[in-house]
């Protein structure tokens, strides 16, 4: 009988394999990181739409374009103008400081000024809407401290309590300079992790299906054949991992306050619970190109459903299902926990059970290798 060669010299006569085990995550990763490293939002486009023209209301427009995180790109002559802007991409938000506002303002009427954004981005969306609350605050405190200053209180001090009885600071426990590169890349890399994970594992067999057909690469050794297809990709796609994690911590200075052992242990877990649902998905379809797109359909929401750029617990109950049935759900919860909180491991036991549990999927993979080896319909051509 004809010696197989080992998996490390199959890989290397398969260049798309090799890419996708070698560069290519690592270039990704770096264009992602290119893109947030900015790490804050600073000038987003916002329109203006000034009824008044008073000096309240420039002295108003003044304070919101001063703000860092937006500026007024922008006068438009109505509001229907400035919607249209905003529908068009041209601006995030829009101001609309009514006619008769300083009028009002005189008389003791509290003026009302719209602040429109678009919700769809979430991020950019929050961040308008924060720095256009802050401006406003800031505005309304330093005009009611000027009417104080000279009607009731003559320090400084005592018309600033007047204007400004209740302050309001606000102290982010957990990346206090609001760093999107931290909070995003953090997130977007583990997603793609695993997407290349799955898909590795879908296209590692679906070249024996080429090769020899499953028969002949299983044999009368299912199970061994099938842990010898997997560990090296497991061991590369763990290296990755770990040099991204080593790369945030160490090269990027981004903080660790957990254990840095347990999580990379929790790394290798998590790569074994993504080859098992990636070998589950191979052998339930045999066929490369159907696998290759259900693996993509389940992978894709990774970043959605893993409960960091929208809360997990607001999701509805299929979001929740599906995040559960993804291992970089459970991960990024461990993940999270180390990083940002600085649990101690015992806390994240839960989270690193749910990935053992992905031991099913591989052994109802195992289960199928064996009647696929068993079977003398087993050597199936690819389409």
């Amino acid at each position: 009988m004809e010696k197989r060669a080992s998996e490390w010299r199959l890989l290397v006569e398969d260049p798309w394999l090799v890419s996708l085990v070698t560069w290519l995550p690592p270039l990704l990763f770096v264009m992602i990181y290119a893109i947030f490293s900015q790490g804050m939002a600073r000038n987003l486009p916002v329109g203006v739409v000034d009824l008044d023209h008073s000096t309240l209301s420039r002295t108003l427009i003044r304070y919101y374009d001063a703000s860092p995180t937006i500026t007024l790109a922008q006068n438009y002559p109505d509001a229907l103008a400035g919607i249209k802007a905003m529908r068009g991409g041209e601006i995030y938000g829009l101001l609309i400081i009514p006619a008769d506002t300083e009028k009002n303002a005189v008389l003791g009427r509290p003026p009302s000024i719209e602040a429109f954004y678009n919700s769809q981005f979430l991020l950019i969306g929050k961040q308008v809407k924060t720095a256009i609350l802050q401006a406003h605050e800031t505005a309304l405190a330093k005009i009611d401290t000027l009417k104080h200053l000279g009607a009731h209180a003559p320090v400084m001090g005592q018309a600033l309590a007047r204007a400004v009885p209740v302050g309001i600071q606000a102290t982010p426990l957990f990346n206090s300079n609001t760093n999107y590169a931290q909070f995003l890349v953090s997130a977007v890399i583990p997603a793609l992790w695993q997407i290349f994970i799955v898909m590795t594992t879908v296209l590692s067999m679906a070249t024996e299906l080429r090769r020899d057909g499953l028969a002949g690469w299983l044999k009368d050794r299912p199970v061994r054949a099938l842990v010898e297809k997997l560990a090296p990709y497991g061991l590369l796609f763990w290296l990755h991992g770990l040099v991204f994690l080593l790369t945030m911590v160490f090269v990027l200075g981004w903080p660790l306050h957990g254990n840095l052992v347990f999580l990379i242990f929790c790394q290798l877990i998590t790569v074994i619970a993504c080859q098992c649902a990636g070998a589950l998905i191979f052998f339930l379809f045999r066929d490369a190109a159907r696998g290759v797109g259900f693996a993509a359909a389940y992978c894709a929401p990774g970043l959605a459903f893993m409960g960091v750029t929208f809360p997990a617990t607001d999701m509805t109950f299929l979001a929740r299902v599906w995040r559960s049935l993804m291992p970089i759900s459970h991960y990024m919860d461990i993940q999270i926990a180390q990083v940002n909180y600085g649990a101690v491991p015992m806390l994240s036991l839960p989270q690193v059970g749910y990935l053992v549990l992905f031991i099913l999927p591989g052994l109802a993979a195992c289960i199928l290798a064996v009647r696929i080896s068993r079977t003398r319909f087993g050597a199936e051509v690819a389409v």
